[in-house]
């Protein structure tokens, strides 16, 4: 169930929680590597972000990626010990308005709001999802939100999945984002959550201990690999089994992308209606989505150091599922 952690230098553009604001990745060319051609390793340390070469090509032609500190042709061989540097350019921005969408506010005060996000409700603007986030919710309701992440994402500082329901935290001022940032990288925020898993877990508490990347089969999909990786950690409790589900709680150590779901699927025992991760049962309980719900978040206030901690109750969805399986 622990797997040893992977120490890989890449760092993925894909915004895991913790990377939010973070465009710049540095990496050392190790000794096996020495004598690639600079677009091809810059693309394979890219893979995990489903960059192609041409679009890395394009970056070493506009001066986005350094050797040694200096600009470099595509086709420039490698020497063990080179310093890479991407900074990756920003993305066209999706403007996102101001929509007036109900927000369920657990908390609000000048600098930090938490909300309990319901099932189905995207967090920020993507392709795809132009309208009716978070954000936009955010926009309407907050008037002011951090700008740390520009136009797409402002005052986002983590996520949850669309199908996730529960807490989630927003900064209102830059201050308070890099406070609630610093806090994330520092694994000193609390994340508790609570999942529906199929199958009986045996074992009433461990550890998952295993890195996350890019599914090199589905990029649209993440799995523990050795491969372009990140450290991934979570810890896990039961709380309940039935005859062919287990109810447990799960605290996040790391925060990436998909990691709940992904390590639930490693460890044989996938999310109850996970339509991405193989779980299964979801419809006949009355689940749209993967039955997890962020319960439990805390933090240090970022103005005042306060200790808060929030709570949100299970959705109903999962609250008539557990009724079902405990009458059965």
């Amino acid at each position: 169930m622990t797997m040893e952690k992977n120490n890989s230098l890449f760092d993925p553009e894909l915004p895991d929680e913790e990377d939010f604001g973070q465009r710049e990745r540095s990496w050392i060319v190790p000794e096996e590597q020495a004598g690639q051609r600079l677009d091809k390793h810059v693309t394979d340390r890219f893979a995990d972000a489903s960059v192609s070469r041409s679009q890395v090509q394009e970056w070493i032609r506009d001066g986005a990626v350094v050797v040694n500190g200096m600009a470099a042709k595509p086709n420039a061989k490698l020497a063990a010990g080179d310093a890479i540097t991407v900074t990756i350019p920003e993305p066209e921005p999706i403007e996102a308005a101001p929509e007036p969408i109900p927000l369920d506010i657990v908390h609000e005060d000048e600098d930090v709001i938490v909300i309990n996000k319901p099932r189905g409700l995207v967090v920020h603007p993507a392709p795809g999802h132009a309208s009716g986030t978070v954000v936009n919710a955010l926009l309407y309701h907050c008037k002011d939100l951090s700008g740390i992440n520009g136009v797409v994402r402002p005052g986002i500082v983590h996520r949850i999945d669309k199908d996730t329901t529960g807490l989630l935290m927003a900064a209102k001022n830059d201050a308070a984002h890099h406070s609630l940032a610093e806090q994330l990288k520092a694994h000193s925020v609390i994340r508790r959550y609570t999942a529906l898993v199929r199958g009986v877990v045996p074992h009433d508490r461990g550890t998952i201990d295993a890195p996350i990347g890019r599914d090199r089969n589905d990029r649209k999909m993440f799995a523990v690999t050795d491969k372009g990786a990140k450290d991934a950690v979570t810890h896990f409790t039961v709380l309940e089994r039935f005859a062919e589900y287990t109810l447990v709680e799960l605290r996040l150590e790391t925060g990436r992308t998909h990691q709940i779901r992904v390590h639930m699927k490693y460890i044989g025992h996938p999310l109850v209606g996970d339509p991405v991760y193989g779980g299964r049962g979801g419809r006949n309980l009355g689940i749209e989505g993967q039955a997890l719900h962020a319960g439990v978040l805390g933090f240090f206030h970022p103005r005042t150091g306060r200790t808060m901690e929030f709570s949100a109750p299970l959705p109903d969805d999962m609250e008539h599922a557990l009724y079902m399986l405990r009458t059965r």
